[in-house]
């Protein structure tokens, strides 16, 4: 594990700025914020459900950090038969000459977006990642010119970024949210490789779930677990709607709701199913969109059942007005590598929305503070809803307590407090391959 140097610790606090930021007891402390960041994601900045990468972003630019945000560079080819697949490759390629001619575009207050022009996947095989190192590493410098960049923070959540970032003397901070070595199409012992590698570099670790802390603290002791976080203000205004979707409101109650993908990798569809087969009388609310590149065959059976209705995608602004429609909200997981390895978002969103949660047994339901109901298999599934549906939602004091710090100001604010206490900036000409 590195650590940057005092002169280099002086330069850092030259750069950066004091501000003010909510701590735990609801006291404001003042946190070094970086004058500048730049962002690898493995999301896109328009997906349709935000997640940790562009929260963070967001929640940098407004204590006055210049966020350059780096969309995914693509971690799982396409395969040859999905049709999907090959439409979202074209799009990815369509957006990545339009940055490479174009710059970085803000997005948001703060936070400029780049479409890298990569070949996705390209890390399989030396000669595409030499192209995509030459490729990124040029973008790159040229927003970071036309940005004023100058010794930026590193935030990743990949580490494929590590080719274009050369002869480290500075902060890198590995935002660790996922088991992506466990993600279908992504090959896992050339993730792993890489990974080994961003973590003996990066100055700070940050994990999001207990086992994903556990991994990361072996070669890099300066890891913390802080599990995901909530915009409170905006998931707490489902207990002021006053009028339910139309598409929502024609679905009987009781409702039982999910939000998120539906990826067959993650949510146990058959466990589902059999729920909805032994209570017709219980309504299952799907909001979200299938996995770009699955085809499940369970899916198209549920779709055929009366009491299971697939929503589709729905705007984050418009989340509230749908969980406030909820009589219970459901993480039905299954448990595999990967998901053993999450902390999902949608917890502290439920439970801000005044909605208690059934679950499957993930680890991170035994994590300290949690509130939630857990059930593995179908017949303890129904008891744990039935339990729920009589007990009603959490009142508004109720869900602040269980939410406690876990806000994305909180979290940002301990995060810079932990990078910053000992570790400096990386100049633009170490970051950048010429």
């Amino acid at each position: 594990m590195s650590s940057g140097s005092p002169s280099a610790l002086n330069r850092t606090r030259d750069k950066a700025a004091n501000v003010e930021m909510s701590v735990a007891d609801g006291s404001l402390e003042e946190v070094l914020a970086p004058e500048c960041c730049i962002m690898f994601a493995t999301a896109d900045w328009d997906e349709p459900y935000w997640t940790n990468k562009q929260h963070c972003a967001k929640s940098l630019a407004a204590v006055g950090t210049k966020v350059l945000y780096v969309e995914s560079v693509g971690l799982r080819g396409p395969k040859a038969a999905s049709k999907k697949d090959w439409r979202r490759l074209i799009s990815r390629a369509m957006k990545g000459l339009a940055s490479f001619s174009l710059g970085a575009v803000e997005r948001d207050k703060g936070v400029f977006v780049l479409s890298p022009l990569v070949i996705p996947a390209g890390y399989r095989f030396s000669i595409l990642r030499w192209l995509n190192k030459v490729l990124l590493g040029s973008m790159l410098r040229r927003a970071g010119k036309k940005l004023c960049f100058d010794k930026p923070l590193i935030w990743t959540y990949h580490p494929f970024m590590l080719d274009v970032v050369i002869d480290k003397s500075g902060p890198l901070l590995y935002h660790c949210v996922d088991d992506l070595a466990a993600v279908p199409g992504v090959d896992a012992q050339a993730f792993r490789s890489a990974e080994e590698s961003l973590l003996r570099r990066a100055d700070a670790v940050f994990a999001t779930a207990p086992a994903l802390a556990e991994h990361c603290r072996k070669l890099n002791l300066n890891t913390h677990y802080l599990p995901n976080v909530v915009d409170y203000e905006h998931f707490s205004a489902a207990r002021k709607v006053h009028e339910l979707p139309p598409d929502l409101s024609a679905i009987p109650e009781p409702r039982l709701g999910y939000v998120g993908v539906l990826s067959d990798f993650k949510v146990d569809f058959e466990l589902i199913f059999q729920v909805a087969r032994a209570e017709p009388a219980w309504h299952w609310v799907l909001i979200g969109e299938e996995r770009e590149g699955q085809s499940s065959e369970l899916l198209r059976q549920l779709r055929e059942i009366p009491n299971v209705h697939f929503l589709g995608h729905k705007s984050y602004r418009d989340l509230p007005g749908y969980l406030a429609g909820f009589q219970v909200a459901t993480l039905p997981s299954l448990i595999n590598k990967y998901t053993d390895s999450m902390f999902p978002m949608k917890y502290f969103e439920y439970i801000s929305a005044g909605k208690r949660v059934v679950a499957t047994p993930l680890a991170f339901t035994r994590s300290p503070n949690i509130e939630i109901a857990t059930a593995l298999g179908e017949q303890k599934f129904r008891e744990a809803v039935a339990s729920v549906l009589q007990r009603g939602g959490w009142s508004e004091k109720e869900s602040l307590n269980i939410v406690g710090e876990n806000t994305w100001e909180r979290r940002l604010s301990r995060m810079l407090r932990e990078l910053f206490r000992q570790q400096s900036p990386l100049s633009l000409d170490s970051l950048i391959d010429r």
